[in-house]
């Protein structure tokens, strides 16, 4: 059972859930958020609950800050479970993407999650224990037109995730990739579109926190939209691109 956690995007969202549902009596997470008011207010609930706390507001995107983060959680704890996942979203439903708008998702959700498993990894390898998990997403089965983005930074996620997973298995460290649906979070509530099979954030942190504790290789829920998903990804374009031209799109 991990004992030592560190999650990223940890003020909100699924990320402050998970580091709820960790916290016990034994537990020590190291979190990280953008918003450190709200971190802050995560990380109480958590001591409350009876873990040891480490909290700071950095921004993922900073490569020498999440280093020296991370070097010194593992000093001061060493590290049973990394989570990266923070992680922004954003579409076409404004008109077409801005460059600004995708380089800002590629360098929050693909180098944000970069800057925290890389640092992690060497004492991982060194004592032959740990376990990184990515924060993906359903949408990285597919390419949307309503947010090409968002789908391509998941889908860098979920590919990396898979090969490493392969690469360190016999150095005794486990890689998951977690592949969420509809989760009612700060980032969906902005979306004006239906989202089938949404679910609370404590429900999905639950699954997530099952599977990891099996070490399994892909978490991706919940299954009916995880078919749908990666049945999306098998077909032809020519056969989806219609259908997929008359979905909504994301703000």
């Amino acid at each position: 059972m991990a004992s030592s956690i560190l999650i990223t995007g940890a003020s909100s969202g699924l990320g402050a859930a998970l580091a709820e549902l960790y916290s016990a009596p034994g537990v020590h997470l190291a979190l990280v958020g953008r918003d450190a008011g709200r971190l802050e207010a995560v990380a109480t609930r958590c001591r409350d609950a009876g873990a040891t706390v480490a909290s700071a507001g950095i921004d993922v995107t900073d490569r020498a800050a999440m280093a020296r983060w991370v070097t010194a959680a593992e000093a001061a704890h060493p590290l049973d479970l990394v989570i990266a996942n923070a992680g922004v979203s954003a579409g076409t439903g404004r008109g077409e993407e801005s460059a600004d708008q995708v380089r800002r998702i590629l360098a929050i959700n693909v180098d944000g999650a970069m800057n925290t498993v890389l640092p992690a990894m060497p004492p991982m390898i060194a004592r032959r224990r740990g376990q990184i998990a990515l924060m993906a997403s359903l949408a990285a089965f597919r390419g949307f037109p309503g947010a090409p983005a968002y789908c391509a930074s998941k889908a860098t996620l979920k590919i990396f995730g898979e090969g490493l997973r392969g690469d360190l298995a016999p150095r005794g460290v486990g890689v998951t990739v977690i592949c969420p649906g509809y989760v009612d979070t700060a980032m969906t509530r902005v979306n004006t579109f239906r989202m089938p099979f949404l679910m609370d954030a404590e429900g999905a942190a639950r699954i997530i926190r099952h599977g990891l504790e099996r070490n399994r290789a892909r978490i991706a829920f919940p299954w009916p939209l995880a078919f749908v998903a990666w049945l999306a990804g098998t077909l032809p374009p020519a056969w989806l691109d219609p259908l997929l031209a008359r979905l909504p799109r994301k703000v």
